[in-house]
């Protein structure tokens, strides 16, 4: 980068660091920590909704994903707006009657066994990993485009934000997520428009996403089914984004308290339910707009030279090997390809070059969908905008990083530490205690983040799915717990248990794709816990 660029990038960071210690003045109990005093109108509580849920990997990889697979990718967050129609209605009544701190908090006899804390263990295992990859993601991206040391770029992308998510708490959180969105979604206009600015004078917009459709690459609807009948192993599909989506986005969003505790920290039910119908409503639209960039971007490679390989660091690695002169050879006939305009024959040298690469680099993962989006910034945006760029990759990777810190920090005080350690403490202490976990999340997530490798094909879908291993249990809970109270502790324990063994199975066999693990999920929960109070209950002495 130039020292324009570098500039840019220090001083936004910068910025973004001494803003949220502006905003992290609040009350110093847990009121004010984890809830910012439950003032927030519903403008920040959307924000606040979208930036956690809108990571570095949404818009890192989210072109990418779009360039390689098409815009069917946006059919996951078509169930999303039911769901926050259902939250709204049934979740936020009860998380703002009970005044809890965390989403764990309203369970109460019968519905939690002997040991209360089974649940959100889940919670803390399944974030916890999730926040690892969250900093891993952007990191391994730009460490290989620019050349930094991986094990640093973790401890920039993770330590920085620790500053104020430690010092301020939900409030800084939040504001600091108001300032990096709005500063995102500018950087990625103009991103968009430069991609369509940079074709040919007789190319314009309509002509691109003309091109893109011949294609393939505008596949926005699929119905999932074949010759055969319904795929069920196909990831993106109508049904499963509507099916499998709603069920994610319902436990996501109405379970998952990095995403509970944004709306508790409303003025009032009025305004958490608006921030939660405004996000339906405007999720899709930038869902389908960050995959649009991937799709302007592969027409813009239509009428100039792709590389045969995004990730050159890998590349320049490969070459060192026994495998130099292969690669060379492929590259060769990749030119000769892109010249006489034989664009399947460019797309087959590709994969060939790719299979060569996993030869000269076993053990790693070669797939380059990650690096298409930063891999344009850097080769064709000017000046001073490139430091922006990747300044936005920080700021998107911090607002999600900082609300799960903050909740991660707010169950385990809650639901663990002021149940185990110290019950009663005085409010000042309970700011202090709360301070000192969310440091300890930030260092175990940086450590998470260290050894993260190898993580899937795309980054988008390693931490969905990581999330569906998880999400469709808990949710499968949290309904036993708001409806079925007839059913006990053991029940509801033991029904979990089985439920997650069947989901690990169900994926680790591929039998469906991943979005169908939420639905499947909370499906058995609710009825292997059924089934077993039945037959205890007719066991038990009468």
């Amino acid at each position: 980068m130039s020292g324009i660029d570098w500039i840019i990038l220090c001083v936004t960071l910068t910025g973004i660091v001494l803003y949220g210690i502006y905003k992290s003045r609040t009350t110093k109990n847990l009121d004010g920590y984890f809830l910012s005093n439950r003032s927030l109108p519903w403008y920040l509580v959307l924000l606040s909704i979208m930036g956690t849920q809108a990571s570095a990997i949404t818009f890192l990889t989210g072109p990418g994903q779009a360039y390689s697979d098409g815009m069917r990718f946006v059919q996951y967050y078509f169930g999303l707006p039911l769901a926050m129609i259902v939250i709204s209605i049934f979740f936020v009544p009860v998380f703002n009657r009970l005044k809890v701190y965390t989403a764990y908090e309203f369970f109460g006899e019968p519905v939690r066994p002997e040991n209360p804390d089974t649940y959100f263990l889940l919670f803390l295992l399944s974030r916890g990993l999730s926040t690892g990859i969250s900093i891993f993601a952007p990191s391994i991206v730009l460490s290989s485009l620019m050349g930094w040391n991986i094990y640093y770029t973790n401890l920039v992308m993770g330590g920085l934000l620790i500053i104020y998510t430690m010092s301020g708490g939900a409030k800084a959180v939040a504001h600091t997520q108001k300032l990096q969105m709005i500063i995102v979604f500018v950087a990625l206009f103009i991103v968009g428009y430069l991609a369509v600015k940079l074709l040919p004078d007789a190319i314009g917009f309509t002509d691109a996403l003309r091109k893109s459709g011949e294609l393939g690459k505008m596949n926005i609807i699929t119905t999932g089914f074949t010759e055969k009948g319904f795929d069920w192993q196909d990831k993106y599909n109508i049904w499963s984004g509507l099916i499998g989506g709603f069920f994610l986005a319902l436990s996501y969003f109405g379970t998952d308290h990095s995403q509970v505790g944004r709306y508790l920290t409303a003025k009032d039910v009025t305004e958490s339910r608006r921030g939660l119908l405004m996000n339906g409503l405007v999720k899709v639209p930038m869902q389908f707009f960050i995959l649009l960039l991937g799709i302007l971007i592969f027409s813009f490679y239509q009428f100039n030279k792709a590389p045969i390989y995004f990730d050159q660091a890998k590349v320049t690695i490969a070459k060192e090997t026994v495998f130099k002169d292969s690669l060379v050879a492929l590259e060769t006939r990749y030119e000769a390809a892109l010249t006489g305009n034989a664009i399947k024959e460019a797309g087959v040298l590709r994969v060939q070059y790719k299979k060569v690469l996993q030869e000269a680099l076993p053990g790693q993962d070669t797939n380059d969908n990650n690096y298409i989006f930063l891999r344009f910034v850097m080769d064709y945006l000017p000046v001073g905008l490139i430091g922006l760029i990747i300044a936005i990759i920080f700021l998107a990777s911090w607002g999600s990083i900082a609300a799960a810190l903050n909740s991660l920090a707010a169950v385990t005080v809650v639901d663990f530490h002021k149940k185990f350690f110290v019950k009663e403490e005085t409010e000042i202490r309970d700011y202090h205690v709360s301070q000192w976990y969310t440091f300890g999340w930030g260092v175990f997530c940086i450590i998470i983040a260290m050894f993260a490798q190898n993580i899937g094909n795309s980054l988008i879908e390693a931490v969905n799915i990581l999330g569906s291993l998880f999400y469709g249990v808990i949710l499968g809970i949290f309904l036993v717990a708001l409806g079925m109270k007839f059913i006990k502790g053991h029940a509801v324990f033991y029904a979990a248990v089985i439920s997650e063994i069947l989901i690990i199975i169900i994926y680790r066999q591929n039998i469906v794709s991943f979005l169908w693990l939420n639905a499947i999920g909370a499906i058995l929960v609710v009825v292997i816990a059924s089934v077993l109070q039945l037959v205890t209950q007719q066991k038990a002495p009468k």
